[in-house]
């Protein structure tokens, strides 16, 4: 490797950093004028950047720019820029017959797209983004219901919630702990719990407790879920018949079930929603495929 710093080249006469490696010499040239010019034009675009938008982070919040930019309030003029073209459609929804909005294709149009958005945003967390819902979380596919399946039940349904603290008009059940508040022993609930397997068409862990099953079941279950066991739907009581479980149909989640009972708990959306948007998720639940029609 060779040392000399001052080595010229005659072809070219520009000096050499004295480095080589396998014959391959290193010119020790300058930058182009018009790299530097570029590379300080942009220190200096870059530092007047930093004076007119936000960026300097303080102990609070960043430096404001002298210029007062803000994206979150350019996201925010854009939503009420929307939000404005799209009122009146919305008070049009807001106000309409809830049958009524199948009725109009314009209308009924916009609430599917607009209650799709409402479903991904706020619902998709508890019943899946394709609302086939999750271990306690409803399946909304299915014609099974537990308060109602008619554009009427699932808007107040969404509207209150069920079993909050926050709405007073919030749909209200609650089932016994029949086990852990010792209404039932233990051997009971396990009675009740394979009588209950007998309904929906399953073979129950233990066949010779049926018939004391069928027997507590008529004296401490039958009130809410009926003496045939299809439930009521004023109460929220779910139908065993079906083989639609919530939380599952095998014997120890029966058992847990009885024993402990189940308290599911619906946010009420009038909080958070506006009534358009109450609606036109409604009436995407609605059509989902397992919506009922009104009771006239």
């Amino acid at each position: 490797m060779s040392d000399n710093k001052d080595t010229k080249r005659d072809d070219l006469d520009y000096e050499t950093t004295g480095h080589s490696w396998d014959g391959i010499e290193e010119y020790n040239k300058p930058l182009p004028k018009w790299w530097l010019m570029v590379f300080y034009a942009c220190i200096v675009w870059g530092v007047g950047y930093t004076i007119a938008y936000p960026a300097w982070p303080g102990v609070r919040s960043a430096t404001a720019g002298l210029l007062g930019y803000s994206t979150r309030g350019a996201v925010a003029e854009e939503i009420a820029e929307q939000e404005a073209k799209l009122a009146p459609i919305n008070e049009e929804l807001a106000s309409v017959e809830l049958t009524a909005i199948a009725e109009s294709p314009e209308l009924n149009s916009y609430a599917q797209n607009a209650g799709a958005a409402v479903f991904r945003t706020w619902c998709a967390q508890c019943h899946g983004s394709g609302a086939a819902g999750a271990v306690g979380y409803p399946n909304l596919l299915d014609d099974d219901w537990l308060w109602g399946g008619s554009i009427e039940d699932i808007h107040f349904t969404v509207t209150h919630g069920i079993r909050n603290e926050d709405d007073p008009d919030a749909r209200y059940s609650e089932m016994p702990a029949f086990g852990r508040d010792g209404l039932l022993d233990r051997e009971q609930v396990s009675a009740v719990a394979n009588y209950v397997m007998t309904l929906s068409g399953e073979e129950p862990q233990n066949a010779e407790v049926v018939s004391e099953g069928e027997t507590l079941f008529m004296d401490n279950c039958s009130a809410c879920h009926a003496e045939d066991g299809t439930g009521d739907r004023f109460q929220g009581a779910p139908n065993l018949t079906d083989a639609i479980w919530l939380y599952g149909g095998d014997y120890e989640t029966i058992y847990e079930t009885v024993y402990n009972a189940r308290f599911g708990v619906m946010p009420n959306w009038n909080a958070r929603l506006s009534e358009a948007e109450i609606r036109a998720v409604a009436s995407y639940v609605h059509g989902l495929g397992g919506g009922e029609a009104s009771e006239q």
